[in-house]
């Protein structure tokens, strides 16, 4: 059975809230999980353990997954905060972490929304806080109420792997919900599609075998919202798990 590792979103110590108050919890999308755990495949959330533990059992996954969640912290790609979104740079140094020690090990990784963004700053690559203050003529591309019903059109580069897996010579639809996006993209990344107006949507690192590290703007995991409004979830999945097998 593949071991595939998906890195943990935080809940922080509230008082308020009615259980585990105190605590700091580390929790994975249930949709995510579904999307990860396919046949053959077992999931394994990464929890936030002292590294030594993280990397025992980062020696026993085939690939990572970097789920979606709360912004990366402007201070992570070296910018002050312009407006209230002050990321998470606890979790920024967690999955740079684990980043780094997956491709020590040859792993491949799937970066996802906030993977994405992640993993275009761990290459050295900069975001744009929030792309309708940053970038007035960007769409919307998130809705707190609507939330995965929202989609808009990307076009898929020829050339590139993504093109490989989605040959398709029009735009095609994807979901949205991210303020933020990439604004200079990281060394050695190269970009397989744009969204309509303009912004990156999803690379692959040049210096690996196409697929082996690559990220999407979009959440695959939540497709079923959408169903065949938005493109097949599985090609990019399978392309990531036939890496693990190497």
């Amino acid at each position: 059975m593949i071991k595939i590792g998906i890195s943990s979103c935080f809940m922080y110590p509230d008082i308020s809230r009615p259980t585990f108050g105190p605590k700091t919890l580390s929790y994975v999308e249930n949709e995510m999980m579904e999307y990860v755990a396919q046949d053959n495949v077992l999931p394994i959330l990464l929890p936030d353990l002292k590294r030594d533990k993280v990397i025992r059992i980062l020696d026993q996954v085939q690939g990572l997954v970097l789920q979606g969640g709360v912004d990366v912290a402007p201070e992570t790609y070296q910018e002050s905060p312009i407006g209230p979104w002050k990321g998470d740079a606890y979790r920024d140094e967690y999955e740079l972490f684990l980043i780094e020690e997956a491709l020590k090990r040859g792993l491949p990784i799937y970066g996802i929304c906030r993977g994405f963004q992640l993993l275009n700053v761990y290459f050295g690559g900069t975001l744009y806080q929030d792309t309708i203050t940053q970038r007035p003529a960007s769409l919307v591309h998130r809705s707190a109420v609507k939330y995965d019903q929202v989609y808009h059109s990307i076009s898929i580069n020829k050339g590139t792997h993504l093109y490989d897996l989605y040959p398709f010579d029009h735009q095609v639809q994807v979901n949205s919900i991210h303020h933020q996006a990439i604004k200079d993209l990281g060394k050695d990344l190269e970009i397989w599609a744009l969204s309509e107006d303009g912004l990156i949507e999803a690379f692959g690192s040049k210096k690996y075998p196409k697929g082996k590290v690559m990220g999407v703007q979009w959440h695959p995991e939540f497709s079923n919202t959408l169903k065949e409004t938005v493109i097949n979830p599985q090609p990019l999945y399978q392309s990531f798990l036939k890496h693990s097998h190497e």
